[in-house]
Parts: structure tokens; sequence; C-alpha cells
């Protein structure tokens, strides 16, 4: 792998850090910032939405710009972010820098997955993809709770400081490693839209949020699931959070190390098993040693599936992928406030710590079935269906 795909693991490192770690620090934003625990929550959601929507919109303004200068545009703005943050004196501008920091991770962990793709050769780009997002699993087993840790032990704002060096590191080593990848000129803002015209490409991005929406559904309410249904003492939540990332961790690589053999395969077995796995989880999490294991293996499972999916909405964008890849990372997100709510909707409704659990799987099931569903249209589907080119000539980014 070239050392650049290394540099964007790094940078990716730093805005899953950002992302996870305001969870642990809540209590102490709230108490400097005086405001409630319920407000200061909404620097989550407020996070969420910048990824959601802030992302897509950089990459579509900046649609003919390099892709090299684009990633440096958002590595600084996720420097000024952080920065903000720690120096917010109100809880307006706190809110305002982690929005900033957001429209870097909506758009940098797409256009790094084009990127990285383009750097290797076809038979390792889900690879590079898995390195690219790798950074994000190790922000979950270290990074966060490193952060957490600093911020309980001197400032919460002291966390935001080290985060924002971690990106000078990051916008250090891109400038020294990253190739110039400047985007074809015949590809303009048109062309990017144009391929949402392709029903498979709307189908590799339901597939991508249904698969990481099936696992956060079962993850967002994995702390009472761990104490009130398994029996942990709620110290040992940092360490089963540790296994958890631990498997997200080489779920992702191995994910990544088949899905350039066989990615539809590869997908249908991530998804199957996490079906499988959430199913399990609702019926034995109240035997501790059967819930750690299948903690591990949910986070393993449900991130497998990403760098499949990541290239598979690449493939399905030919011709123009950058606006489709941020947006890919958009619908994962979305996936994510939509597996979370629903999962709370059951608990709200009396079903208890488990019925999340259900609701991933159901969620796992319909990517499945989509996945299916899409693999069958490419069987039958003519090269000029699927967005391959019919003749050696290079596709210009027009919907085929």
């Amino acid at each position: 792998m070239p050392l650049a795909v290394f540099a964007l693991m790094v940078a990716s490192f730093g805005i899953g850090t950002t992302e996870f770690v305001i969870m642990g620090l809540l209590p102490e934003v709230a108490d400097d910032m005086s405001v409630s625990l319920t407000r200061a929550g909404l620097l989550i959601s407020g996070y969420a939405l910048g990824v959601v929507f802030g992302g897509p919109l950089f990459t579509a303004a900046a649609t003919r710009m390099p892709r090299k200068r684009m990633l440096l545009i958002l590595m600084v703005l996720f420097i000024l972010g952080n920065a903000l943050s720690a120096v917010a004196s109100a809880y307006w501008i706190l809110m305002a820098g982690r929005i900033l920091a957001a429209i870097c991770h909506g758009a940098f962990l797409g256009i790094g997955s084009v990127v990285a793709a383009d750097m290797v050769d076809q038979d390792k780009r889900s690879r590079a993809i898995s390195l690219v997002f790798t950074g994000l699993t190790v922000a979950n087993v270290f990074g966060a709770p490193m952060g957490t840790w600093i911020g309980q032990a001197f400032d919460w704002r002291a966390t935001f400081w080290a985060i924002a060096a971690i990106g000078v590191v990051s916008l250090i080593g891109l400038v020294a490693l990253l190739p110039v990848q400047p985007n074809d000129g015949s590809v303009r803002l048109r062309d990017e839209l144009a391929v949402f015209g392709r029903g498979q490409l709307w189908m590799a991005l339901a597939i991508a949020g249904l698969s990481i929406g099936a696992l956060f559904a079962a993850f967002s309410y994995v702390a009472p699931l761990m104490t009130e249904v398994a029996g942990f003492s709620p110290g040992m939540l940092t360490p089963l959070l540790m296994v958890f990332g631990v498997g997200l961790v080489t779920g992702n690589l191995l994910g990544g190390r088949y899905a350039d053999r066989a990615q539809v395969a590869t997908l249908l077995t991530a998804q199957a098993l996490l079906f499988v796995v959430l199913v399990l989880f609702a019926l034995t999490a109240q035997f501790a040693v059967a819930a750690v294991v299948l903690l591990m293996l949910l986070g393993g499972a449900g991130f497998a599936t990403v760098p499949g999916f990541m290239t598979r909405v690449i493939d399905k964008a030919k011709g123009a992928t950058t606006l489709a890849a941020a947006v890919a990372s958009s619908a994962a997100n979305a996936g994510i406030a939509v597996g979370s709510y629903l999962a709370g909707t059951t608990i709200d409704a009396g079903y208890g710590y488990t019925a999340p659990l259900v609701v991933g799987a159901l969620m796992a099931a319909a990517a499945f079935g989509i996945t299916f569903a899409s693999n069958a249209l490419d069987r039958r589907s003519s090269p000029r269906e699927t967005g391959k080119p019919t003749s050696p000539a290079p596709l210009t980014g027009e919907a085929r």
C-alpha cells in the first residue's frame, strides 16, 4: 500500500475520535457551559447533521477541484473546527465548531475512499478503502477512550486541542505523501449529479445505510444491554467497548481483503452473519460470556460490510465518483440515525433492551435482500445499464 493511504488512515483516526469522544465528555461540557445534559447531547445530533448534509454540499461545490486540494481544505476545516470547540466561550460557538468538523467528516471519508482506490491496482481497492476506515475503527478502541481520559483528567478543552494537533499531523502527512489527482476536466457537477439517475447506485446507497444502521441500532443502547440484561457492572463498560472495537477493526480489515476477491459474496456473507449474530444476541444476552463473544462478533460483522459497500458505490458511480462517495458517507450516517431512532422507539414501547437487537436484525435482513436483488440485476443487465463502458472509450460521467 502507498504511504499516502496510511496518511489518510491517520486523518480518519482524528475524524473518528472527534465524533465519538463527545459522548464521554457530555457531563463536563454541560457543567462548564451551564446547560442541561440533554442540551449538551444535541452536540452529537448537530455533528451528525453536519455529516449528512455538509459533506455532499461541500463536495458538490468543489467538484472540479483536484482531490488533493479538496482533502487539504477539509483537514484545515477539521483543525479549525476542533480549535473553535476548544476555545468556545458559549454553547453556540461549540456547536459551530462541531458542525465545522463534521463537514470534514462527511466529505473526507468519501473523497478519501476514492483517492485510496485510485492509488492501487484494481484487485486492492477494497483493502485500500478498509485501511482508510481502519483509522475510524481504531478511534473507537483507543482514540475516544483516551480523549475522554484527557478531558476528565485535565479539561474537556484539552481533548479538542489534542484532536486539533492530530489534524495538523495529518495535514502535514497529506501534503507530503498524497499525489495530485486532478479531476477529469470533463467531469462537472451535472456529470456528478447525472449518476444519481442510476437505480443501481441508489441500491448501493441503501445497502450502505441499512448495513451500518443495523449495527448501530444495536450499539446505540449497548450500555443498558450489557449492564441491565447481561449483568455487568458499569465499570466494565470501557473494556467491553474495547472488545467491540477490536471486532470493528478486525471485521473492517477482513472485509476489505475478501471484498477485493468477491465483492457481493463478501457483502452477503457479512450481512447474513450480522443477522445471525443479532438474533443470537437477542436470545442469549442474559448470559455474560455469550454477550461478550457476540458483542465482538457484532462489531466484526457490521464493519466487514464497509469496504464492500463503499467499493460498490464507487463502481456504480463509474465516471463521476466523487460526489457519490461523499453521499455514501451521508447515507451511512442517515442509517445510523434511523437505526438508533427505531431502536429507541422499541424501548419506549416497553419491549426491553434486547428489542434494538431485533431492529438491527431486520435492517440487516433488508440490506441482504437489496444486495441480493442488486446482484441479480447486475447479472441480467447489459453493460449499458450497469454503468460499465460499452466501448474502450473512457466514460464522461454521463448517465448510461
